[in-house]
């Protein structure tokens, strides 16, 4: 679609939608048009419509942060926003949050409660629920959020989007009205993860405006078979009914795709989320826009919202030395989370625990809102990145899970997701594809991950050829002839990978279904039956590398 054509469609359905709580500022239409005839075709966002969160500046439209009295007129775009405009992106207008990005729940600002885009009688989540509905609802490809607390993941969960949380420090804060400044995040929101991904890369890079903003060096590529670790049991109690039978099947999905998966305990991890709010580093919230309640205590319960209120003003009572104790014990904790995911590409979990209704969140305000970030408060706290991606429906409502890993594994984390997303095809390898022979290295690149080893149905025979680098040959044997079960592998592919990595395989191999063992027929790895004419049969050792064992040995 065309920018100006994709225009009209986002205000088109802006009109239809009518939901009015999302916003709390429009562009106008005949500016916003203007500006998308004008756009190159050629910019690698050109037509993309954004919506923005409004804590973070996008000029010629007011910064409130959902409280009217903080209200300015930014003289510039925030760093990201301009970064997103010069990649032909266009910016229509600024969502609803929870007063000062305080709260992951979408009902504590004075514009109103966000209501949830698949069932409006519950939240949307917080606290950037505006900016999650406006992409759920199809007004807007792509939102940007900010993510101190969980609140670029939380909505993703309940809306049914991806949530990507850059690692700390990738996408310069400048512009952007802070929360807990060292840990705020910009993130994005979208329904497709390659489309996140891509606005989150536009957006990176340090900024000498932000002297928090930093680059890192790229993660290794993720091994064949990465590792995932997944709470024990007892971290996994108090979900709502039928979550815990689907994280179970996000789990497995995960397992089928050849990752390993692991449990692994923690407790540490949680124990430092519960710093977040529990701690001496809501301080910086006072820190942040603590003089702005002071100074208008009349506006509390009209245009500030008063449990936002007393959670920033509390963080005046926390001390230096309350800091100090709190950093070294977030140290420890982070030192002990790190060594129990030693070894692991992520942690993989529910990325929030419920979905409640605005009815139960008013009856319990900050305990209904503790329960929302169970898993997401720790990762800013300690410098790790997330995605929250779609994992299925639980009557009716969208249930998300969430990839968290170390600082700078953003990409891995999204491999992971898009592993997970589109888990691509199987292929049987028999020869010099499986792991550790000389052509593995073209499955690895291709994006393929191992499954696990397998045996074909006893009805082929294997051979050795003669090429370079060696390499055998299954032929599946006429009916009523011998045949042999052969040891090989499963890998998975993504579609785009295998067309590359097929189009690179030379004569005579060919590619066919393969029988297993285990009753089911996979696409794998077949060699013309001229080839076999004159080439060793090597069925007797039952696999390639037992074959390349007795031939060395001998």
């Amino acid at each position: 679609m065309k920018p100006v054509e994709r225009v009209e469609a986002a205000f088109a359905r802006l009109a239809k939608v009518d939901r009015p709580e999302v916003w709390i500022s429009l562009r106008d239409r005949d500016d916003v048009l203007a500006e998308a005839a004008g756009i190159d075709p050629a910019l690698p966002l050109a037509g993309v419509v954004v919506a923005v969160k409004d804590n973070i500046d996008v000029a010629g439209l007011p910064t409130t942060a959902a409280a009217a009295s903080y209200s300015y007129e930014p003289a510039a775009d925030a760093t990201s926003v301009a970064r997103l405009r010069a990649a032909g992106a266009i910016m229509i207008g600024k969502t609803n949050l929870d007063q000062f990005a305080t709260g992951l729940v979408g009902t504590r600002s004075p514009y109103g409660a966000v209501r949830n885009a698949w069932d409006p009688a519950r939240i949307s989540g917080g606290s950037s629920s505006g900016s999650a509905v406006a992409v759920a609802l199809g007004i807007v490809d792509v939102a940007l959020g900010t993510d101190t607390a969980g609140s670029g993941r939380v909505p993703a969960a309940l809306n049914g989007l991806v949530g990507v949380k850059p690692t700390k420090g990738l996408v310069p804060v400048t512009g952007v009205v802070p929360a807990c400044y060292s840990l705020d995040c910009v993130t994005v929101f979208a329904r497709d993860l390659s489309l996140a991904r891509a606005v989150a890369e536009v957006m990176e890079g340090p900024d000498p405006a932000d002297p928090w903003s930093r680059t890192g060096p790229p993660a290794p590529p993720a091994p064949a078979r990465p590792r995932v670790a997944v709470p024990t049991p007892e971290h996994l109690d108090g979900l709502a009914p039928g979550w815990g039978e689907a994280f179970a099947a996000a789990v497995a999905r995960f397992a089928a795709t050849g990752v390993e998966i692991i449990e692994v305990d923690i407790a540490r991890l949680l124990d430092a989320a519960t710093l977040l709010y529990g701690g001496a580093f809501v301080a910086e919230r006072y820190a942040a826009v603590g003089a702005h309640l002071e100074a208008h205590p009349e506006l509390v319960g009209t245009d500030l919202d008063p449990t936002v209120a007393a959670i920033i003003l509390g963080g005046k009572a926390r001390t230096a030395a309350d800091w100090a104790a709190d950093s070294a014990r977030l140290a420890a904790l982070g030192a002990a989370g790190r060594a129990a995911l030693d070894g692991c590409a992520a942690l993989l979990t529910p990325t929030t625990t419920w979905h409640p209704t605005f009815a139960q969140v008013a009856a319990d305000p900050v305990g209904a809102n503790s329960r929302m970030g169970r898993f997401t408060n720790f990762a800013n706290l300690l410098d790790y990145a997330s995605v929250a991606v779609p994992a299925g429906f639980v009557d009716g409502l969208p249930f998300g899970v969430m990839l968290t890993g170390p600082a700078f594994s953003d990409r891995t984390l999204a491999g992971l997701a898009e592993r997970f997303a589109n888990p691509g095809l199987e292929l049987f390898v028999v020869g010099a594809h499986l792991t550790g022979q000389p052509l593995n290295a073209q499955l690895v690149a291709a994006g393929g991950t191992l499954v696990g080893p397998v045996r074909t149905a006893a009805a082929y025979r294997l051979h050795a050829l003669e090429t370079v680098p060696a390499k055998p040959g299954l032929v599946r044997v006429t009916p009523g002839a011998e045949g042999a079960s052969v040891e090989g592998e499963l890998w998975r592919l993504p579609a785009a990978g295998l067309g590359t990595f097929l189009a690179a395989v030379p004569g005579p191999m060919v590619l066919g279904k393969v029988g297993l063992a285990d009753g089911r027929e996979v696409t794998g790895f077949l060699v013309e039956p001229f080839a076999v004419a004159s080439a060793p049969d090597i069925s007797a050792h039952g696999g390639w590398r037992a074959y390349l064992a007795a031939t060395a040995a001998g």
